[in-house]
């Protein structure tokens, strides 16, 4: 079940399963690539908030 990550367990749980993922020989448009898409915004979501990136300085 896909949800929005909340803690760093879940963090590092959604990090392994995309690993697991983008390991497979997947066709476009399986259920593995829909997953795969929907927990990279899950993570880039969760990165953004907890881990941002500060703009460089000149």
């Amino acid at each position: 079940m896909l949800k929005v990550i909340k803690n760093e367990q879940e963090y590092e749980s959604a990090l392994e399963r995309v690993y697991d993922l983008m390991q497979m020989d997947m066709v476009d448009d399986s259920t593995e690539s829909d997953e795969l898409e929907a927990l990279v915004l899950f993570i880039e979501h969760y990165e953004a908030k907890h881990y941002p990136i500060a703009p460089p300085s000149p």
